[in-house]
């Protein structure tokens, strides 16, 4: 194979791994402090570890991984002020995308909605965390998809990096508050009342967020590991 054809491929492939594993991350399929071993990521891919190491070396520079060592790399924990700064972000943009959303929405947008909340109650009464997580993501990004903001999808999946991590860690204990808030996002969206979805999206943000603002509150692990702190990474 020619060279700029190798370079492509592996560019293809780096890039691919990197999706693979943000859609992980802002899925809920890991969760603070937990450790990601190249190899093992490697094999699950069917790769060398070269894209891996690639995708995870572009995750640390996107804060969503704490890069200590090739050996120990961590999906990190989030400062309380971390926390804070990310809600405060959200809470302009997300209530922005639910309002656009509301404004544009078809009542085939709201079946749609609908449906996710259907099937996050499945899997709140089924007590799966990771369901539940890439369901929560779900919602909120497809508002966003109705809305028709792929710029602000685009800066929600950076903030989601770390927020799926975390939602996924307190799902469970976070119970009914983790769905409950949607509803009358729901149903502002299906009267198409813009003004009503942007304040369930903040009441969603803020309540439904108790739990994890409770959580980051509390130690956990040292500076090392915590984002929003100094910490070292790959060159």
């Amino acid at each position: 194979m020619p060279p700029s054809l190798q370079t492509l491929a592996h560019e293809n492939l780096s890039s691919s791994v990197y999706a693979a594993l943000c859609d992980a991350l802002m899925k809920g399929h890991f969760q603070p402090g937990d450790r990601l071993k190249i190899r093992e990521l490697a094999e699950q891919f069917g790769t060398s570890v070269t894209p891996v190491r690639d995708a995870i070396i572009r995750l640390t520079h996107d804060e969503a991984l704490v890069f200590q060592s090739p050996r120990d790399i961590r999906i990190p924990l989030v400062s309380r002020e971390r926390y804070l700064e990310m809600r405060a972000i959200r809470l302009r943009l997300e209530a922005f995308a639910a309002e656009t959303a509301a404004a544009a929405a078809t009542p085939a947008d709201t079946r749609a909605l609908k449906a996710i909340l259907e099937a996050n109650e499945k899997a709140i009464a089924a007590a799966d965390r990771r369901r539940g997580t890439e369901l929560n993501s779900a919602f909120h990004f497809h508002l966003a998809t109705i809305a028709g903001l792929p710029m602000l999808q685009g800066i929600m999946r950076r903030i989601w990096l770390q927020m799926g991590p975390l939602i996924s860690q307190t799902y469970l204990q976070g119970g009914r508050s983790m769905i409950d808030y949607h509803y009358p996002i729901l149903e502002a969206v299906s009267r198409n009342d813009g003004a009503a979805a942007a304040e369930a999206m903040r009441n969603d943000i803020l309540m439904g967020g108790e739990s994890i603002l409770a959580w980051v509150t509390t130690p956990h692990r040292g500076p090392e590991e915590t984002v929003g702190m100094r910490q070292s990474s790959p060159a």
